[in-house]
């Protein structure tokens, strides 16, 4: 009986160490890839939503002169507003067209006071109001 105890427990399979630490190396490499996947998605969300919101922000400001219903005048404004529980500042250039009714409106959005690279840039152009 003990012959054979012996027997059946030479002919047991299992993992050498060099084998398990294989798997667990593999394993290894393949979470560091997930997580590395997992922190670019994270990033490349919140860029889309400052993006997007910051695009708001210039539509907004584009809206305020539309229904300002004055006309404009050429010039460089400055200011700051709170959307999305976030603080952004824009920039305002009203500038002059090949026609005369028409001023041609760049807003420029950002998270930064003074980014030269905003995350949004909006061109809009707005008609003389009827007097």
């Amino acid at each position: 009986m003990q012959q054979a105890a012996e027997k059946a427990y030479r002919t047991q399979q299992g993992f050498t160490l060099l084998e398990v630490l294989i798997a667990l190396a593999i394993v290894a490499v393949a979470l560091g890839a997930i997580i590395s996947e997992v922190g670019r998605h994270v990033y490349n969300t919140a860029q889309l939503r400052d993006r997007t919101v910051a695009h708001w922000v210039a539509m907004n400001i584009v809206a305020e002169q539309q229904i300002n219903n004055k006309w404009p005048s050429v010039s460089t404004k400055k200011g700051e507003t709170t959307m999305g529980g976030q603080e952004w500042f824009w920039t305002l250039t009203v500038s002059e067209t090949a026609d005369d009714r028409v001023r041609r409106l760049d807003v420029a959005v950002d998270t930064r006071k003074d980014s030269d690279t905003p995350l949004s840039s909006l061109i809009a152009y707005l008609g003389r109001p009827a007097p």
